[in-house]
């Protein structure tokens, strides 16, 4: 009888045991991308380069993402998501940071929303780089600058972070203690964007602010998103922002550009993007993006301060072998005059040719 009773017990230990891994999931997902990239003034002598570095549109990376179902439409999630270079297998990053895009846990309701805190995107990352730019953010130089005044910005530590969808409405909130004793507002950070979906179109505002030290760094953003067919989607958009705390000088210089000798502690920069995306055949998708910014009262990199303009325009073609692999090839140009020809480590212009593999899993 003490045996039947227990067998009885591990039996139904067992039932229980599964019904709670029912209920759970942990994903391992990933991709691994890299390209080999030909550009022309890559150096104070005006050489070419040919390298092997990351792919144009997206780095390597891999993740752990999960979620428990606690019932009543509610359940614990986390994420863990790291970046490396998969050329040569380090952290794609200077400061030791295992989990670079994503460290977080929270609680995400069907009817309420989601809330997460740790180490997290922010809001303008999500929307940009999913939705709302034609290159995703892409992770050249010559692709990305006109994200640099807020690249140092685009994730944040210690951060609380909610969202939500409500019918065609999308909102995220995003606030970052600053962790200064005696300082609630010192290092800290806020951001919040909307996103509106109404048939083809999908629109966007948001407004972010980081205080570095006790200096802001302001942006603010639109974006917008036509559907003409399901295979062509138009894509345009303009960033404003304004920093009084010298880090936009520093991020839009770019490998081999020779430090300024002083920051502007009021630089301005307005930067607008157009773009179109078409699925030409089912494994052919086809991307072109043009970029213009306007930066005043810049540092020069002669300890004065004045404006200077940058545009680049960029043609990327992506062919799938698969539903996880494909090939792709950019060619993209860049110039700049004023305070961006400081940002160049020789003449000011650059032309750039890469191909790629890319592979998710």
């Amino acid at each position: 009888m003490k045996k039947t009773t227990a067998a009885i017990g591990a039996a139904l230990l067992a039932l229980s045991a599964q019904s709670a891994f029912a209920q759970s999931s942990v994903t391992l997902y990933g991709l691994v991308d890299t390209a080999i990239r030909y550009q022309t003034n890559a150096n104070a002598a005006n050489d070419g380069l040919v390298e092997m570095r990351e792919g144009a549109i997206t780095p390597s990376r891999w993740g752990l993402k999960g979620s428990e179902d606690l019932g009543g439409g509610l359940a614990a999630v986390f994420k863990l998501e790291n970046q490396f270079n998969l050329w040569n297998g380090k952290l794609s990053n200077t400061t030791n940071t295992l989990f670079q895009r994503n460290a977080y846990v929270g609680l995400s309701s069907q009817q309420y929303g989601t809330l997460t805190f740790g180490r997290q995107q922010t809001p303008f990352f999500e929307e940009m780089g999913n939705t709302f730019d034609p290159l995703t953010v892409a992770d050249y130089w010559q692709d990305s600058w006109a994200y640099n005044p807020v690249g140092p910005f685009l994730f944040t530590n210690s951060s609380a972070k909610y969202t939500n969808t409500i019918g065609g409405l999308h909102v995220e909130a995003m606030y970052g203690f600053g962790g200064v004793a005696g300082s609630t507002g010192e290092n800290s950070m806020y951001g919040l964007t909307a996103s509106y979906t109404f048939g083809p179109v999908a629109a966007l505002v948001g407004w972010q602010q980081n205080d570095v030290a006790g200096k802001k760094f302001n942006l603010a953003n639109v974006g917008l998103v036509y559907s003409v067919t399901p295979a062509v989607r138009l894509l345009a958009g303009w960033l404003h922002s304004q920093d009084n705390s010298g880090t936009v000088d520093q991020a839009e210089l770019q490998t081999g550009s020779l430090p300024t000798s002083a920051v502007s502690p009021n630089r301005i920069d307005d930067n607008f993007y157009v773009g179109t995306t078409w699925q030409a055949t089912a494994p052919l998708a086809i991307t072109l993006a043009g970029y213009y910014g306007h930066a005043r009262n810049a540092s020069l990199g002669n300890g004065s301060l004045g404006n200077g303009i940058n545009y680049s325009a960029t043609l990327l073609a992506e062919y799938s072998l698969s539903k996880r692999t494909e090939v792709y090839g950019t060619v993209d140009f860049t110039r700049g005059t004023g305070a961006y020809t400081i940002d160049y480590p020789g003449r000011n212009n650059q032309t750039g040719v890469a191909i790629g593999l890319r592979n998710l899993f």
